[in-house]
C-alpha cells in the first residue's frame, strides 16, 4: 500500500492544490470525451478553488477539506459542504439540509491505489463524529457513476440526458452510519 498522509489543508497548500486541481479536472475532461468544453472545464476548475478558499477562510465551517499528500506531493482531495445549486433544483430541494461529499479527485498516476477510498473513510468519519446521519454524492462523469453505482448502488436520482444526449446525472443520498464500520 502506497504511504498517504490524510490531513487539512493549509495556505500554504493553495497553489499546489489550484495545480492539482487544474491537472485532475482537465484528465477528466478529456477521458469524458468534453475536453473542447473549455469553459465548463474551467468553471469546474474555478468552482474547486473557490470550495477551497471558503473552507480554509471558515476554517473548515462553510467546506471542509482533506486531502492526501504522498511525500509532500497532493495525490488525492476530498470536501463536504452544502448541497450544490446543482443538486437542490434536481431534487425539488430533498436534499437541501444534507451535506455533499465532493471534490473526489485523485491524481492519474495514482489511480486505483485506495486513496479514494481513504479519503471517503476519512471523510464520513468525520461526518460521523459530527453527528451527521446521511449526506448526497453526485456525478456526471460517466467513469465516476460506474464506480459510484458499484460502490452504492443505484442512484436516487437519475437526470436521463442532463447534460445532453447519453450523459446522465445521477445523485445519492447515502446513510453515514452505513458507511463507516
Amino acid at each position: 500500500m502506497l504511504n498517504i498522509e490524510i490531513r487539512r489543508p493549509t495556505n500554504d497548500d493553495i497553489e499546489q492544490l489550484k495545480q492539482f486541481f487544474r491537472s485532475v479536472v482537465t484528465d477528466t475532461f478529456y477521458k469524458e470525451g468534453i475536453g473542447n468544453m473549455v469553459e465548463d472545464l474551467e468553471d469546474e476548475i474555478e468552482c474547486k478553488i473557490n470550495y477551497l478558499i471558503d473552507d480554509l477562510q471558515s476554517s473548515g465551517e462553510t467546506r471542509y477539506f482533506l486531502i492526501a499528500v504522498k511525500e509532500e506531493r497532493i495525490v488525492g482531495t476530498i470536501e463536504y459542504g452544502a448541497a450544490s445549486e446543482l443538486i437542490n433544483p434536481c431534487t425539488n430541494n430533498a436534499l437541501k439540509d444534507v451535506y455533499e461529499v465532493g471534490t473526489v479527485f485523485v491524481d492519474p498516476e495514482y489511480q486505483r491505489n485506495g486513496i479514494a477510498n481513504l479519503l471517503l473513510h476519512s471523510i464520513y468519519t468525520r461526518l460521523k463524529n459530527k453527528g451527521i446521519k446521511e449526506c448526497c454524492l453526485d456525478s456526471g462523469y460517466g467513469r465516476s457513476q460506474k464506480i459510484w453505482q458499484q460502490k452504492y448502488g443505484t442512484p436516487d436520482y437519475f437526470l436521463k440526458n442532463y447534460w445532453g444526449e447519453g450523459n446522465h446525472h445521477m445523485i445519492w443520498r447515502l446513510k453515514v452510519e452505513e458507511l463507516v464500520r
